[in-house]
């Protein structure tokens, strides 16, 4: 049986703006087609951060709400609602949209330079977040920007907060924290517990591509992209759409003869609840 390749799309995120990328997803309406094309150019997970009415982050359970709606009304892609938020929100602001019982959402993993900014989250905060979603049967995926995360998040595995099987994504190249390299890649893969599913996230155009082409040559490795990652294609050109960067990973995965995975199958790879 051919390996099965999961593909993320992260199609606005919260630092994002559309100076950087004037086909930026921002209403409802957007986010929701935006991701609706990239389901069907491959994508199998949404990782959904959603916008206020004049384009800014929020973690309104009302949007998230509206968005979700609006997605599931198109498509099943698994909807990974993010908790992270944006720097200078609280706790309770970034756990809202759990309320909504996505099926995944992001864990963030330990506290980080985060370009100019500095995000909290401290031993106690991570057990609430990670205590949160197995209390609403929501599957995390353990976000890393450090080494020592992933070291963080065995501490919450060993204290039965947090379920096999295991799901981490790893950030590189963000500014203040680790950069993109393959030893480091490599040595993060090697730190998580074994038979975990993982994907390497590549900030910026020079490592978002070779995060995905690492992510392919390893075990267990998964593929994520997105304007809230990368808004080009190309260097010196930018990508039309969130679509078109799924549909390369899904060439890529399609070149090395394996296959790229559905809804469906990433329900069963990462036993997702049944409603």
């Amino acid at each position: 049986m051919a390996r099965k390749v999961m593909i993320t799309v992260a199609v606005c995120g919260a630092e994002t703006t559309r100076e950087n990328n004037p086909a930026l997803p921002l209403t409802p309406e957007e986010i929701a087609q935006s991701t609706y094309e990239a389901y069907l150019a491959g994508a199998s997970i949404c990782h959904l951060h959603v916008r206020d009415e004049n384009g800014q982050p929020t973690q309104d359970v009302k949007v998230f709400k509206r968005v979700m709606e609006l997605i599931r009304e198109k498509c099943d892609i698994v909807i990974e609602c993010s908790t992270g938020g944006a720097a200078g929100m609280s706790a309770e602001e970034r756990l809202q949209p759990i309320q909504l019982d996505p099926e995944m959402a992001s864990l963030d993993c330990g506290s980080v330079n985060f370009g100019n900014d500095y995000v909290i989250n401290d031993l106690p905060l991570l057990r609430e977040f990670a205590q949160t979603m197995l209390d609403h049967k929501v599957r995390p995926i353990m976000e890393c920007l450090d080494v020592s995360q992933v070291f963080t998040s065995k501490i919450l595995i060993k204290e039965g907060l947090i379920k096999p099987p295991f799901y981490y994504g790893f950030g590189l190249n963000i500014p203040g924290a680790l950069p993109y390299s393959p030893e480091i890649v490599d040595y993060m893969v090697r730190s998580t517990p074994e038979g975990s599913q993982w994907t390497a996230v590549g900030i910026g155009g020079r490592a978002s591509l070779p995060c995905c082409m690492m992510s392919l040559a390893m075990d267990n490795g998964h593929m994520r992209v997105g304007f809230e990652d990368n808004v080009y294609y190309a260097k010196g050109r930018l990508a039309k759409s969130n679509a078109e960067l799924v549909e390369r990973c899904a060439r890529l995965i399609k070149a090395a003869d394996f296959e790229v995975a559905t809804p469906a199958d990433v329900r069963q790879m990462l036993e997702l609840r049944k409603d």
